[in-house]
């Protein structure tokens, strides 16, 4: 009896992480509204400065694409969040009901299965968001000698590289049944 009592707390328990999934939800609506603020207001000052309603900042090309950058940059930190809660919630509560009714391939995007997944993709958007950041920061940097601009190159090269092996993790590989199947149909 004592047991049967304890397996059941220990198995309601796992109800705690609705915390995290509704202030996962509550933490990626505030980065939503606040890039959008911010896109809003690049908006406001390029229409500004192109209407000559200001005049034109020194740095202002640069300015506008750091801002949409940044916001992006949000956006991306803003999905890891989303992914993370419905990740958690269908780990530990129950799988989204209106999630399965329309599972046709184009919504997996948040069907979660286990940890690994949620890392998974937690992961890549982690890397994008990181990426971002990356070329936000290069938008600032003064690059004076030739070697600097090789180390920009060679950076740059090696984020593809290291986009293109990311992509190609979590991908099933065909087997030749498989392919098979695709070219007779």
């Amino acid at each position: 009896m004592l047991e049967r009592f304890f397996e059941g707390a220990i198995w309601r328990s796992r109800f705690i992480v609705i915390l995290a999934v509704v202030f996962g939800l509550l933490g990626a609506f505030i980065l939503f509204i606040i890039a959008s603020i911010d896109i809003w207001n690049v908006a406001v000052v390029a229409f500004q400065v192109v209407t000559h309603m200001i005049p034109h900042p020194e740095h202002f090309h640069e300015d506008v694409v750091a801002g949409i950058i940044g916001a992006v940059d949000l956006y991306l930190i803003a999905v890891v969040m989303f992914i993370f809660s419905f990740g958690i919630y269908e780990l530990f509560i129950s799988d989204i009901d209106e999630a399965k009714e329309h599972e046709d391939g184009q919504h997996q995007l948040l069907a979660i299965h286990n940890l690994d997944q949620l890392k998974d993709k937690i992961a890549k958007v982690i890397v994008m968001v990181l990426v971002v950041n990356f070329f936000q920061r290069v938008l600032h940097t003064k690059f004076e000698t030739p070697l600097e601009m090789l180390y920009l190159a060679l950076s740059i090269a090696m984020l593809s590289l290291g986009l293109y092996f990311l992509s190609l993790v979590g991908k099933k590989k065909e087997t030749p049944k498989e392919e098979d199947k695709k070219v007779n149909e």
